[in-house]
């Protein structure tokens, strides 16, 4: 197997270069490192560089050809002289690899000249059977090989077909080592009415699915999504019925899994069942607006990097929440990072109202927040709109909260949110940090919760009396300690 570092890191600001001796990309942005906008500094602060260093944890993978037994060991060497200073093995997934499928009746992508040793471009074979095989109303397919593919091949109302995994795979290899937002440089693409996604493995593209509505009826199943630049998946812009599920994410360059309702709204989308590991930027799983959609059953861990582990946000030219937004079932771990721009700690799922206020009814039912950096619940504002648009009308049930740095719901914005059967332990600050919008009112804070019975671990009772504010900041972070069984 041949490492390289070349996918691993980037650097800088937002795009990112994957130059560690570039200066700032923007040089004008405010810096948290030197409290600063450099632009604007006389002298302007120098930086070290490589700056804001982060990594992705790239993914190699290897067929060994045979099956071993439970309990054999295995030893993973680097050879002596190699280029590399040193070598990190973060995780070894392993998993069984059954016979090659045949698929008799179908047409064979080989028929039309494509090469499955990978050394010919394949592109027009491609494009030839795909033809074919919408004429003739038949399936194609992929036998065992590596096919070289340098270009989109547009495929409408033909299902193809591999030899399954790690023979045909369906794997789209790319090679994309820097963020240019511009460029559609995506495994899968388009706009996929009554379609099935089953049982791919995309890596190294930009995207791994970014999809353009309008759009209806597409289910994406089993697949897996890893070391990708940008977003894992997203449903962009008027998405409906449509569902993902069974699939896995590691290590995306933003959102793992995004409904992004720019212009026009997303409606009655699913995703369902999944794992989503590593975002370096950005979500887990991300609601930027839209109607009547439900995540549920979601396993979420280790955000990095100015995101978490769920956001639901009116933010980037969303339409508005409406209808009901379920939020189910899911299990966080080590979420609720740190907001790099901010200097703040976020929630494992938070609520963000910036183009406008958020008030759907929003149902957390159900959750279980683990091992929490900073706090598991987090709603706010910016604080140049923090006067104009509020988050209200959600509603927190029968939630789990095992371990926090710091609180269990921070809030730093006017509106509301119910409280029922919410259960903590292990609270590293006060249960409620309630800035609400800042104006400290006789009042009380602009931030309004509802004890409605059963909340256990003292976390929120305390803080339910009149005219009480607890604000503070930036609270000393006390690490949770490790889950354990409730």
């Amino acid at each position: 197997m041949t490492l390289t570092s070349r996918y691993a890191w980037l650097y800088n600001q937002y795009p990112f270069a994957n130059d560690p001796d570039a200066g700032l990309l923007h040089p004008d942005w405010w810096i948290t490192e030197c409290s600063c906008v450099p632009a604007a500094t006389t002298p302007a602060p120098a930086f070290a560089t490589p700056f804001r260093p982060h990594h992705f944890y790239d993914e190699q993978r290897l067929l060994l050809g045979r099956t071993y037994r439970a309990g054999e060991v295995v030893r993973l060497t680097a050879p002596i002289g190699g280029g590399a200073a040193w070598t990190v093995i973060d995780l070894l997934d392993t998993h069984l690899v059954g016979p090659p499928r045949v698929v008799p009746g179908a047409a064979n992508v080989l028929a039309f000249g494509a090469d499955p040793t990978g050394r010919r471009e394949s592109a027009d074979a491609f494009d030839r059977a795909v033809a074919y095989a919408r004429r003739a109303h038949r399936t194609l397919y992929l036998p065992p090989g590596t096919y070289q593919v340098n270009r989109h091949i547009v495929v409408d109302d033909v299902t193809i077909v591999g030899a399954g995994s790690w023979h045909t795979d369906f794997a789209i290899e790319g090679d994309v080592r820097e963020r240019v937002d511009t460029d559609q440089v995506n495994a899968i693409g388009g706009a996929l009415n009554d379609s099935t996604i089953d049982a791919l493995y995309l890596h190294h593209t930009k995207v791994g699915m970014w999809f353009d509505g309008p759009m209806t009826d597409l289910r994406v199943t089993n697949t897996v999504i890893a070391d990708q630049i940008a977003d894992g998946l997203n449903f962009h812009t008027g998405v409906t019925h449509s569902s993902v599920s069974h699939s896995f994410v590691r290590n995306t360059g933003d959102d793992g899994l995004a409904m992004w309702s720019e212009g026009t709204a997303n409606a009655h989308n699913t995703f369902d069942h999944n794992t989503v590991q590593s975002p370096v930027l950005a979500n887990g799983i991300a609601l930027y607006g839209g109607t009547d959609n439900t995540i549920s059953a979601n396993l979420v861990a280790d955000p990095v990097r100015e995101g978490s582990a769920i956001q639901v946000g009116s933010r980037f030219g969303a339409e508005p929440f409406a209808g009901r937004l379920r939020i189910a079932d899911h299990t966080t771990v080590r979420a609720g990072g740190y907001e790099l721009n901010w200097n703040i700690g976020l929630g494992a799922i938070w609520f963000y109202a910036l183009d406008r206020s958020i008030d759907a009814d929003i149902q957390v039912v159900g959750d279980a927040f683990l091992d929490n950096t900073y706090n598991a619940i987090m709603l706010v504002s910016d604080w140049p709109v923090k006067d104009t648009v509020a988050i209200s009308n959600v509603h927190f049930r029968d939630l789990r909260v095992d371990g926090t740095g710091t609180s269990v719901v921070s809030a730093r914005t006017a509106g509301s949110a119910s409280f029922e059967n919410v259960d903590a332990r292990n609270v590293g600050a006060v249960g409620v940090n309630n800035c609400g919008s800042f104006h400290f009112t006789p009042a009380g804070a602009e931030f309004h919760l509802t004890d409605l019975g059963g909340n256990d671990g003292g976390w929120l009772a305390p803080w339910l009396l009149p005219n009480t504010i607890t604000c503070d900041d930036r609270p000393p972070v006390v690490p949770p300690p490790t889950p354990a069984p409730w």
